[in-house]
Formats: C-alpha cells, structure tokens, sequence
C-alpha cells in the first residue's frame, strides 16, 4: 500500500512564466492579479502604473509577459511595447484596453504585441490560450 512521493513532482509546474503587469488603473491591476494567481504557469514579477515605469521595469525584471494597457498618461502602451521589444526582443506583450477590436488605435497592429485582449475577457483560460498560440501573430483575442 506504500505510495511512491516521486510520482507527485511531475504534477508542479517546472517553471513559472514571469509577468509584468502595466496598467495606470488600480482596479485593473487588482484583476489581472486575482487572474494570475489561479495560473500556477504564471508568476507577477511587477506591476507598473505608466509606460516609462514599464520600460524601467522590463529593463530590471526581464519578464517573460508583459500585459500592457494601451491607454495610459504621458506615454501609451503601444509606444512602452515598441520600447520594450526593441530592448527584449524575446518578451511577449499582450496589449489590453477597453476599445472592441475594431476601435484599437491604427498603430495597435504595427506596434509588435502578440495580441490584445479586451481587459473584461481576461481570465486564467483566456491568458492561458493567449501564452499558448504567442507565436501565432496579432490581433490574438478581441
């Protein structure tokens, strides 16, 4: 009847992915949080409330994701992501806002996130399958 407690450890996740969370709203980034923590692959890194922070942050914490917002004071997301891929070519940013798909600002496309998701469709499933298909080219999921 004896169990073998090695058979367990291929149960863990190996490694976590490291996550930048960027978003000038508190609430959000309280969301995005509650998010993360249900996704043991996922691992908050840091979280920066304005595009020059995030870029500072990136520089310093390397993330593996970054789930940007689009809309923030002084510097948009969408120039924070052409930054930050330009210094860390490897990350993998996610843009995230409130606008429908069709609404993102023209540049959206053009400024090398993976994909956007609209901020009320993020949850643990949705940023799993976003991770999964990184690779597959913008938009992701509206």
């Amino acid at each position: 009847m004896g169990h073998d407690v090695r058979a367990c450890e291929t149960d863990h996740v190996a490694s976590s992915h490291s996550v930048l969370l960027v978003d000038d709203q508190a609430p959000f980034r309280l969301a995005a949080r509650a998010v993360l923590s249900r996704l043991a692959e996922f691992e908050l890194a840091g979280e920066a409330s304005s595009g020059h922070e995030a870029i500072e942050m990136a520089d310093r914490l390397h993330p593996e994701l970054v789930l940007m917002d689009i809309n923030m004071p002084q510097m948009n997301g969408i120039e924070a992501t052409r930054q930050i891929l330009a210094a860390h070519p490897g990350t993998v940013v996610i843009l995230c806002s409130t606008y429908d798909v069709r609404d993102l600002p023209a540049d959206a496309g053009t400024s090398g996130a993976a994909g956007y998701v609209h901020k009320e469709r993020l949850g643990a499933d949705l940023l799993r399958r976003l991770w999964e298909h990184r690779d597959d080219g913008w938009p992701g999921s509206g």
